[in-house]
């Protein structure tokens, strides 16, 4: 029955606990044995354990007993904390009624706080306040209760007091679940009609596809359509997660469950598309999800050519279980063929290059991230630059657009100094500036080039990591911007030419040129490395060359035998640097571009 299921997302910061509460959540309704069930049990990839983060949101089915005695189905979505996977929360928050937001009881609020409230409220939630980590002697509920009242707006008279790491509190908030929370709305005998919430593609069946049931039912046999594709399929299997994959006769109204239909072309199964029963159709589509815009691009190219095809299925396969990622086939001179791909942000650029090189296999070369500037030429025609080797001739330009972002940052007092300097460094412009207590709430509006590549490590490392970071994108504004290329050995590497504010470029260039010439190895010849903007040189530094010790076997004699044999080893050095080409490791690039604050 519809009116015993209840639908949730956990919400929170990074590290404030979604995962760790959820594991006590599974262990507190029986669903996993005591001898199979490890940590962080809804984090599935390897990259998840590893980092500490949630990047995908999962699912899983609880039966919870209440204290009225009657089962309740409450279906679990734990959510990603990052600013980077906004998209993944904002999917899983369209499949429920209401949310738990999570609060670190010695942390307090933090921006990406604020922003997945804000989203849970846009999809009109009810939300349950759990201040979290309550047994630390650091915690203070009081503090961090007006807090969420002052900040959020949330009333905290009812928040429940809770240690995800000991267990306390856990019955609480799932009561609080089945008396607040409301059940799902729905036809049960109206025309089958269900949101594809995620998808993935499975080497033994195909496209698994994630659903939530609005109206009617879903079973095996089934003949459904996608709507937004208009592909026809039958029902192979349905089922949930508890938390492994269980099969079930049916998905109902209200429920949340996947379904097999021998889906084999990953492009139909598009997330936010509306599935419904071929023979009995929807009237009208569901209103699915937003289109995600990427707002850093960067190439990846394969370092073997005869790789290109795999480099092409793997994306096509990992685009279907992250919507919010894009790719389109590109050309460079120097790299061949590959893929101008587009991310939410740094992070999420470099959790995909490494599913591409863990998942996949793949040995990848990828070049510097930027963002798309709006370029107006002389004759006022307008063009979109994804990559500085498209840039038109500077002859040609009228002026340059680039985007910028409205940035929410939350930090203790003592660190707001430095923050302001780095802010200013950055070419911000200051909105508001708001005391919490001892914390502050930042508000500026900066330059999304200025903040793609170390902004977020700066920010940490200066504020010791208690600073949290959030941003919106704020539109496009005219700015000097000017194409700066990296030379070596008097070869152009594509793959470091980046579009930047001309007064930022000679300090950008020296920082680059001083980190490759500690990444590139020694060759046997010198190697000059150059920033310049044009035809002008603005940065260089010099690899030295390995040197043989030619005069060993000289034991004083005339000294024009010991000039003889280094003039001779100094032309093979000139002649081995004209012809010889320098070996640029793999990784490099992105190394090269995560510049250490202390420079």
């Amino acid at each position: 029955m519809k009116s015993f299921i209840r639908n949730f997302a956990i919400i929170a910061h990074i590290d404030h606990g979604k995962s760790t509460l959820a594991d006590r959540l599974i262990q507190f309704c029986g669903a996993v044995d005591a001898r199979e069930f490890r940590d962080q049990m809804l984090d599935s990839m390897d990259i998840e354990r590893e980092r500490g983060i949630t990047i995908k949101a999962q699912t899983v089915r609880l039966n919870y007993k209440a204290k009225d005695g009657n089962i309740y189905q409450m279906n679990l979505m734990d959510t990603p904390g990052h600013v980077d996977f906004a998209y993944e929360v904002s999917r899983s928050l369209a499949a429920c009624e209401g949310s738990i937001l999570v609060v670190d009881a010695t942390q307090g609020v933090e921006a990406q706080t604020l922003a997945n409230v804000y989203q849970a409220l846009e999809h009109d939630h009810e939300i349950i306040v759990a201040l979290n980590k309550t047994d630390l002697p650091a915690a203070d509920v009081e503090k961090v209760g007006k807090q969420i009242e002052d900040v959020i707006g949330l009333d905290c008279r009812d928040a429940i007091r809770v240690s995800a790491k000991l267990g306390t509190g856990v019955d609480e908030v799932l009561e609080a679940l089945v008396a607040k929370l409301p059940s799902p709305v729905g036809n049960e005998n109206a025309p089958l009609k269900a949101l594809l919430v995620d998808s993935w593609y499975d080497p033994y069946m195909g496209v698994v596809a994630l659903v939530r049931v609005k109206d009617g039912s879903v079973k095996a046999g089934m003949k459904v359509r996608l709507m937004a594709a208009k592909m026809t399929y039958s029902v192979e299997k349905v089922g949930i997660f508890s938390p492994k994959p269980a099969e079930t006769q049916e998905l109902k109204t209200g429920e949340i469950g996947y379904l097999i239909a021998g889906i084999k072309s990953v492009g139909d199964a598009r997330v936010g598309d509306t599935i419904t029963e071929e023979n009995r159709q929807a009237s009208e589509m569901l209103p699915g999800f937003k289109p995600c815009i990427p707002v850093v691009f960067c190439s990846m190219f394969p370092v073997d050519t005869v790789d290109y095809a795999k480099l092409k299925d793997s994306l096509i396969k990992l685009q279907l279980n992250d919507a919010s990622f894009s790719f389109e086939p590109e050309t460079s001179q120097a790299l061949g063929v590959g893929f101008r791909c587009g991310f939410l942000g740094l992070l999420h650029l470099e959790v995909i290059e490494e599913r591409l090189e863990r998942e996949y296999n793949l040995d990848l070369v990828t070049t510097a991230p930027g963002v798309v500037y709006k370029v107006t030429l002389t004759n006022g025609e307008v063009r979109e630059v994804h990559n500085p080797s498209d840039m038109p001739d500077p002859g040609l330009v009228s002026s340059m657009e680039e985007p910028w972002i409205t940035a929410k940052i939350i930090t203790p007092d003592e660190y707001l100094g430095n923050i302001l300097e780095l802010c200013e460094e950055k070419r911000g412009i200051q909105n508001e500036l708001t005391y919490v207590g001892f914390r502050v709430l930042l508000e500026y509006q900066l330059p999304l080039n200025e903040v793609v590549y170390d902004f977020y490590d700066r920010l940490k490392s200066i504020s010791c990591g208690y600073a949290s970071f959030d941003y919106s994108l704020a539109g496009y504004r005219n700015g000097d911007l000017v194409k700066m290329t990296i030379l070596v050995n008097g070869e152009q590497v594509d793959a470091l030419s980046m579009i930047i504010h001309r007064g930022n470029a000679e300090y950008r260039g020296r920082i680059l040129c001083e980190r490759l010439k500690d990444l590139i190895p020694r060759h046997m010849f010198k190697i000059p490395i150059q920033a310049a903007i044009g035809g002008k040189v603005v940065a260089r530094e010099t690899i030295s060359p390995f040197r043989k010790d030619v005069i060993a076997k000289c034991y004083g004699g005339d000294v024009t035998r010991k000039n003889k044999l280094l003039e001779k080893q100094k032309k093979g050095k000139k002649k081995m640097r004209e012809i010889g080409n320098v070996k640029i490791p793999h990784g490099t690039f992105l190394a090269a571009l995560k510049m250490n604050s202390d420079k």
